[in-house]
Parts: C-alpha cells; structure tokens; sequence
C-alpha cells in the first residue's frame, strides 16, 4: 500500500502507534488524552475500529474511555467483514472524523478483511488530508506500509525470524513493532530491516507511544522508551547468504533510545533529547 500523496493545499495529519497497554484510567491516560486533544479535543469525532479484536466489549470500552476524556462524539466501527468496508453510512462516518484508532488484537485480521477495499483508500486519504490516525499495539503495527505480521523473540537478528506483510499504508518511512521490551523484540524488528534498510525501525515499549507530527518528527509520550533503529547508514548486512536460523551480520546501524520529551524526525533522521538535555 502507497501513502496516499498529499495535496498542496492540504498538511498530513498526525500518526500516533501506541506499544500497547496503555494507561486507559482518566487521572493516567497522558497518551490517550493527547490524541484527543490533537483530534480536536471537545470538538474531537473520533472513530473506533476494533476489527483486531474478537471481544465484544473493545469498541464499547474505548468509545466510553475517549468520551470520559473529552471527545465530542465516539462511534465504534467494526469491520467483520469485508463486504462491510464498502457500506456507505460506515464509510460517511470516516469521513466526518476529526481521528481514527485502530484497537489492538491481531493485525492480520486488520489487513485481510480491510486490505485494498474502499475504507482502507479512504482512511490513508483521511491522513493525508489532514485527520490523525492511530493505534494501539497490533493498531500501531498496521499503520505503516510494510508491516511486521508475526516473528519470535529474541534480541539478536536471524535469517526468517519474521514475517512481514503489506500494512495500511499511511506512510512508507518507518516499520513498527510493539510491546517491546516487554517481550524482547529487538532481534525481529533489525531483521526486518536487514530485508530492506530503507524504513527506520521503531520498537514501542507498553503505555509508550510515538506522536508522529505532520512535519515527520517523532515525539515521545508515556512511560517506557521508543527504540529507534536506523539503518539508513548501513555498510554491510550477511541477509542475502544467511540461511533460515542463521545470525545476521548487520554493520553502521544506529540505534536511539527515546523516552517522554525526547525527538527523532524521519526525515532528517537526527534525534535530539528535548527538555531532558536541559537537566
């Protein structure tokens, strides 16, 4: 999936991946309050898309969460189907949304039942136009263009340890992956790039997310650290004679640690610690 191009008239809207658990109590939500705010905060239409989920209560608990934090109005969008992604009052309620978020579960139920259909185009359209799009954990893997499906665990790269697929398709310059630290996934997310060093890899730690602004830089909010590996400055990688199993020699990668405050912008790919370099 191409990023839908952005129009002269028009600035792309934030992308906001969360690492997944994040705080949902009122007093601690900092991420999901944020995204309310940037959705337009007491005017915010914001619709839930529970599609990763097989429980029944998901769109239900955050349309209550994104009310109770000040949202306008909050409509839960499931797509079970894909003959529903092509309902016209389902796509009319994307259309009048300040923001879209995508509840965790697993991703590949997002990307076969809304993959190349007219809610998809319309969502990366949205975003180009300027609405915010997010997601928490298998929501946050399915915002970028090529999408880590599934992989083991494990801090070192290794020849076929994932399984990349095609994502949503807001934006090519970067490839996610959640839960992080909680669940060591280092070594999955370099393999990922060692296919193809073009994105930068970003690893969000739980109740962590990326506000990904419209001028591509990154900032931190939460609780644990976004890992940021660049491979834009590779020099070698072993990928291609590596077989199924086999480590992988990576050389000239670039690796940020990020926590609340601190920046990396995708384009310029420089990073810098905020406010916190000030102490």
């Amino acid at each position: 999936m191409s990023p839908s191009k952005v129009a002269a008239e028009d600035t792309r809207g934030w992308i906001v991946p969360i690492g997944g658990a994040e705080e949902k109590a009122a007093a601690d939500a900092s991420i999901l309050r944020r995204f309310v705010e940037i959705c337009g905060g007491d005017e915010a239409e914001i619709v839930v898309i529970p599609t990763a989920s097989q429980l029944a209560d998901t769109g239900p608990r955050y349309q209550t969460i994104f009310t109770e934090l000040g949202a306008a109005r909050v409509n839960s969008l499931d797509f079970d189907t894909r003959r529903d992604t092509e309902e016209r009052n389902r796509l009319q309620l994307i259309e009048q949304a300040s923001g879209i978020f995508f509840t965790g579960g697993n991703q590949l139920r997002i990307s076969t039942i809304l993959g190349g259909t007219p809610a998809a185009t319309l969502i990366r359209r949205q975003n180009a136009r300027g609405i915010t799009v997010g997601g928490t954990s298998a929501g946050a893997s399915i915002l970028s263009e090529h999408m880590i499906a599934s992989g083991e665990e494990g801090s070192s790269p290794r020849a076929g340890i994932v399984r990349l697929a095609p994502g949503l398709g807001l934006t090519n310059r970067f490839v996610i992956d959640q839960h992080f630290r909680q669940r060591d996934r280092l070594g999955r997310l370099v393999t990922a790039l060692a296919y193809n060093p073009f994105a930068v890899g970003i690893g969000l730690d739980e109740d962590t997310a990326a506000f990904i602004g419209p001028d591509n830089t990154l900032e931190v909010e939460g609780s644990g650290a976004v890992t940021v590996v660049d491979a834009g400055g590779l020099q070698f990688s072993s990928m291609a004679q590596a077989d199924e199993g086999d480590p992988v020699c990576l050389l000239g990668l670039t690796v940020h640690v990020l926590v609340a405050g601190a920046t990396f912008n995708l384009q310029t790919r420089k990073a810098s610690a905020g406010a916190l370099a000030k102490h």
